[in-house]
């Protein structure tokens, strides 16, 4: 930067920012906090050795990455990144055995409210058909819901909030 303000590393860093500052275009003084996370985490060093190695047009996006990961870290020491996207693939694998639920529900309702196009005859014979078939959609649900229970998933009846209290605090992306 080497103007009037120097950027929020060599602030941090408590030395002058030189014109050719690495970190100047990437961690401005108007944010220091992102800065000083990606210090505590990496350390300005290896920080700048990092961005040395990468062409210009790349750093930016190493930046965006080392700041997430960062962030991560800080909340998360043990897992960082990795486990918020552990948490979201359960959160994910949850969500698709309730819509398979979901589904499976719909067309047994589907099923129980298609038009009657039969004789009475043959409603008489399939009569037994359909208790049969009714049986087999209950068990059906009730198989997805232990199914989801017995994974650890959550029931289709249980709400859909975030449970993690580190993750319901604050976004990872902000």
């Amino acid at each position: 930067m080497g103007g009037s303000s120097p950027c929020a590393s060599c602030k941090l860093l408590r030395r002058r920012c030189a014109k050719d500052c690495i970190f100047a275009p990437y961690f401005p003084s108007d944010d220091p906090h992102k800065f000083a996370m990606v210090h505590k985490v990496f350390g300005a060093s290896n920080v700048s050795k990092m961005l040395q190695e990468l062409p210009v047009h790349q750093r930016a996006d190493a930046v965006s990455s080392l700041v997430y990961e960062a962030n991560a870290r800080v909340r998360d020491p043990v897992y960082g990144c990795v486990g918020a996207i552990s948490y979201l693939q359960n959160q994910v694998s949850q969500l698709q055995m309730q819509l398979a639920v979901a589904q499976a529900e719909i067309l047994c309702i589907q099923m129980q409210h298609e038009p009657a196009s039969l004789t009475t005859t043959n409603q008489i014979d399939h009569h037994q058909d359909d208790k049969s078939f009714l049986l087999s959609c209950n068990n059906l649900t009730n198989n997805f819901n232990f199914a989801g229970q017995y994974l650890g998933f959550a029931s289709s009846s249980s709400s859909n909030s975030i449970q993690d209290p580190a993750l319901k605090r604050e976004s990872l992306w902000t």
